[in-house]
């Protein structure tokens, strides 16, 4: 027979439990197990929705933004090409019997000048330089009409008799054999500003090369 120990309680033995019970640790043992409630799922999924959107504007203000860059850089381009090929027809411009006389208005001009070709040589073609609509164009004779710039509302020329302090700009000139020494081009252009619009008014020079 076994015998007790003096200070034990005969009860605790083999049969004993090891734990002491704790029935309101074990409720919250599982309550902690049970997950997320209804209303924190609902507030998670609005935070989600929103970051959704916000990113969404996000991305497409940057789109809408790079697409505006490239539209302007796309017209800068245009504009720049367009100069450059005002200048070297003006210095290729001729007169003369077989090239035609220069005609000269207060709305447009009309010459002969020697064009590049796709294929690398030059031929002399008439060009007729004036507004059509809301567009300076080149009419090009043999080929196609060619837009220069966008969005004229008007368009005023003027020639340069001679050079100097005392320069004189004249409205017209018509000469069969002779060309001024300048043309110059004042192109008004009405550009967006915000929800209205406003009238921009360019000064294009342009220098005949001296003949003869």
């Amino acid at each position: 027979m076994a015998r007790e120990i003096s200070g034990i309680k005969p009860w605790i033995g083999a049969g004993a439990p090891l734990r002491a019970r704790d029935p309101a640790g074990h409720r919250r043992r599982a309550t902690n197990h049970q997950g997320f409630t209804l209303i924190e799922m609902l507030v998670a999924l609005t935070i989600g929705t929103v970051a959704v959107l916000l990113a969404h504007q996000i991305f497409a203000a940057v789109m809408d933004r790079g697409h505006a860059l490239v539209q302007a850089r796309m017209i800068l381009d245009r504009e720049i090409n367009a100069r450059r090929w005002l200048e070297a027809v003006f210095l290729s411009l001729d007169v003369g019997d077989s090239a035609g006389g220069f005609e000269g208005r207060s709305d447009r001009v009309r010459f002969a000048s020697w064009l590049r070709t796709p294929d690398g040589w030059f031929e002399r073609r008439a060009i007729v330089l004036g507004r059509d609509r809301d567009r300076m164009i080149a009419s090009v004779t043999p080929g196609d009409p060619i837009a220069l710039l966008d969005h004229v509302t008007n368009l005023q020329l003027d020639y340069l008799l001679e050079p100097g302090a005392e320069s004189r700009w004249l409205r017209e000139w018509v000469s069969p054999v002779s060309t001024p020494v300048a043309v110059r081009l004042r192109v008004t252009r009405a550009r967006e500003m915000g929800q209205g619009e406003r009238a921009v008014v360019d000064t294009l020079l342009f220098l005949i090369q001296e003949r003869g």
